[in-house]
């Protein structure tokens, strides 16, 4: 009874949400954060980290919230919320009301599905030159546009009951827009001196039926191309929390993990931190971005996206999360996401792209990741 009690907490912050609002429903734990005392946008990650940790002494609040675009170079966002309530883990969980189910909108794909192709083989040169790129992700859009304003309280239920291995996730951003999605990836957390990463790179989508989804699974886990993709992010992560630890444990190789629409390699990676006093934002912004929403070299698959990529990412494969006072949080990456804007929703999907990348394959994973909010919307495109 104490658990189902614990879980109905959840599911309330989950139905509790409102436009304005910030939350953040994971496995363990949901959080609902609601108004503003004060925000600050800023480029450095030193300063970003530093302000915000002064702001929490100052309002005494539990936590800021907010998030990390996926240029380092602009600004984060986050906000000194009013008020904070949090809770356990949210699953098993049915929502209580009725989905937004609208009616179908206007679709247009940024490029088209030719023109990704023909990028994801442009990449593929690039890789196979002697120019340094090693890997590159390359996303795509989606624009939807509805007869009536996107209801994002009523898609959040359905969309974290679908997904209940996974971080669902509705943060505001500058402008008045709000980043909504469900991640399965975590970034990073930090409890007291304890540290988890756990990157995911090198996916397929999940089978029509058991024995395809078997096949599937096996693939990827057998695949020379997604295992070396997987390995550059993993050694990526090693790299960037090495210098604040006194010890990381990595396993021997990634494991399996799905979600209700593609199979995905991960690896665990925990630490112990050398300095008590680095906070969870400062790591974030540290590991951010990693080769699973970049590339690598970051410098080489950053122009090769600005050359590729016909849009700007804007939060899209940012972190998204809280940081405590005490330093403690949790950050996951920004995928499996839309931009809301009105009755506009912006949907992003993208790819790591190896030398071994086949681009009707890629186009075929980033329609998959795409699935994961259509299936909330009630749409099959």
């Amino acid at each position: 009874m104490a658990a189902d009690g614990a879980r109905r907490a959840a599911a309330d912050l989950v139905e509790d949400y409102r436009p304005g609002s910030f939350l953040l429903a994971g496995p363990e734990s949901t959080l609902l954060a609601t108004g503003s005392q004060a925000a600050v946008s800023e480029t450095d990650p030193d300063e970003l980290a530093a302000r915000v940790t002064k702001l929490l002494v100052d309002t005494q609040a539990p936590v800021a919230v907010g998030a990390l675009p996926f240029d380092s170079a602009a600004a984060g966002h986050l906000v000194i919320p009013e008020s904070v309530r949090r809770a356990g883990g949210l699953h098993p969980y049915l929502p209580a009301g009725e989905p937004w189910s609208p009616p179908a909108p206007e679709v247009v794909a940024v490029p088209e599905p030719a023109d990704y192709e023909r990028a994801v083989a442009d990449a593929v040169t690039a890789l196979c030159a002697d120019t340094g790129l090693r890997k590159v992700v390359l996303a795509r859009a989606l624009r939807l546009t509805f007869a009536e304003r996107v209801e994002v309280a009523r898609l959040l239920p359905g969309l974290a009951a679908a997904n209940p291995l996974g971080y669902t996730y509705a943060a505001d951003l500058p402008g008045g827009s709000t980043l909504v999605g469900a991640s399965p990836e975590l970034l990073l957390a930090r409890t007291g001196t304890q540290v988890v990463s756990n990157p995911m790179a090198g996916s397929l989508p999940r089978g029509a039926d058991p024995d395809s989804d078997r096949a599937n699974a096996a693939a990827l886990l057998a695949s020379t191309k997604d295992q070396a993709e997987h390995r550059l992010v993993v050694e990526a992560v090693v790299d960037a929390l090495g210098p604040f630890c006194r010890g990381l444990y990595v396993p021997g190789g990634p494991s399996l993990v799905s979600t209700p629409t593609m199979w995905h390699l991960s690896t665990r990676i925990t630490g112990e931190l050398a300095d008590p006093d680095v906070s969870s934002l400062r790591l974030a912004a540290a590991l951010h971005p990693t080769p699973a929403v970049c590339g690598t070299p970051a410098a080489a698959a950053r122009s090769a996206i600005a050359d590729l990529e016909p849009f700007d990412r804007g939060f899209y494969s940012g972190v998204v999360g809280w940081c405590a006072p005490d330093g403690d949080g949790e950050w996951v990456v920004a995928i499996r996401c839309a931009e809301v804007s009105g009755a506009r929703m912006r949907l992003f999907a993208g790819a790591g792209i190896m030398p071994a990348s086949r681009p009707a394959a890629e186009l075929a994973e980033t329609s998959a990741k795409f699935r994961t909010l259509l299936l909330a919307l009630g749409l099959d495109l």
